[in-house]
C-alpha cells in the first residue's frame, strides 16, 4: 500500500498539482484519502502565491469511487461514525467546490461513484478518451447523496435522473455530451491539455477569477445556495443508507461477484 494516499506539488508559478495516490485499488477512496485530500486543501490554503489546482489521479485511473472495503470496515460502527464519515466526504468534495481559484481536473481510466462528484465539484475537467463514468452507487444499495448537487449543476437534473438511477457506465465522448467534462483528448495530450488551460487562466486576474466563480456558486444548486440544513440531511441520508439492508446486500454481491438479490429485500 502507498505510504501517503495524497500526493501534492506547487511551482513557482503557484500552479498545485494534488494527486490521488493509491493505484493499487484505482485511488478508490478511504478514510485516509479523504484526510489526505482535507489536507491538501488546509496546506495549499495557506499558500499567499497559489493561483491554480490541477487535480490527478496515479495510475491508469483517475478514481474508482468508495473502496468497498473500507464502507464495510465503517458499516457496523456506530451511526454517530457513519455518519462522520459521510461529512468527511461530503467536506472534501465541497471544498474542493469552493476553493477561491480554479481547479482542473486531469481524467484517465475509470471514474466512479465519488469519482464523480469530485470531477462535478471542479471548475474545469478534461478527459482522455480512455476515460470511463459511472454514478455507481445504486448499484450496491447505496446513494449518492452527497454529491448529487455538484452532478446537478454539473450535468443538470435530468441527466442525473438517468446515470444516477442505471448506474450505467458511459464514455469520453458521452461525458462531454452531457456536460461532466469539457474537453476529451489522446490519452497521450492529456498532460498538456491541461498545461494549455493552464496558461490561460495564469493569464487572468486573480481576484476577478475568485470573484467569478463565487457569483456562479450563488447561482448554483452545488454551491451556496443549499444551506447548511440541507446538507446536514444529506450526510445524514447517505450514512444511513450505509448501513441498510440493501446496502449489506449489494455490498455482499459485489465481494461475491453476483447479481444483487433485490427481489428477496423486504
Amino acid at each position: 500500500m502507498t505510504a501517503n494516499p495524497v500526493l501534492w506539488t506547487l511551482d513557482e508559478r503557484g500552479v498545485a498539482t494534488v494527486t490521488l495516490n493509491r493505484p493499487e485499488v484505482n485511488n478508490a477512496y478511504d478514510g485516509a484519502l479523504i484526510a489526505g485530500v482535507l489536507a491538501a486543501m488546509d496546506d495549499l490554503g495557506r499558500k499567499s502565491n497559489l493561483r491554480v489546482v490541477v487535480l490527478r489521479g496515479n495510475g491508469k485511473h483517475f478514481q474508482a469511487g468508495a473502496d468497498l472495503k473500507w464502507i464495510n470496515g465503517v458499516r457496523p460502527q456506530s451511526a454517530e461514525a457513519n455518519e462522520a464519515a459521510s461529512r468527511a466526504t461530503f467536506e472534501a468534495v465541497q471544498r474542493l467546490n469552493t476553493l477561491p481559484i480554479p481547479t482542473i481536473a486531469l481524467v484517465q481510466g475509470g471514474c466512479f461513484g465519488g469519482g464523480t462528484g469530485v470531477i462535478a465539484a471542479c471548475d474545469v475537467v478534461i478527459a482522455a478518451d480512455n476515460a470511463l463514468f459511472s454514478i455507481t452507487e445504486v448499484r450496491w444499495g447505496l446513494t449518492a447523496a452527497i454529491i448529487i448537487p455538484q452532478l446537478c449543476d454539473a450535468i443538470s437534473v435530468r441527466q442525473v435522473r438517468r446515470y444516477a438511477l442505471t448506474g450505467e457506465r458511459f464514455g469520453a465522448e458521452d461525458a462531454r455530451r452531457i456536460g461532466l467534462v469539457h474537453e476529451v483528448v489522446p490519452l497521450a495530450e492529456l498532460e498538456a491539455a491541461g498545461a494549455k488551460v493552464v496558461e490561460q487562466l495564469l493569464a487572468n486576474g486573480p481576484e476577478a477569477m475568485a470573484e467569478t466563480k463565487r457569483l456562479a456558486l450563488e447561482s448554483s444548486f452545488g454551491g451556496m445556495a443549499v444551506d447548511d440544513a440541507a446538507y446536514k440531511r444529506l450526510v445524514h441520508l447517505h450514512s444511513v443508507k450505509r448501513q441498510s439492508a440493501e446496502a449489506a446486500e449489494g455490498l455482499a454481491s459485489f465481494a461475491e461477484k453476483r447479481a444483487g438479490r433485490w427481489s428477496n429485500q423486504g
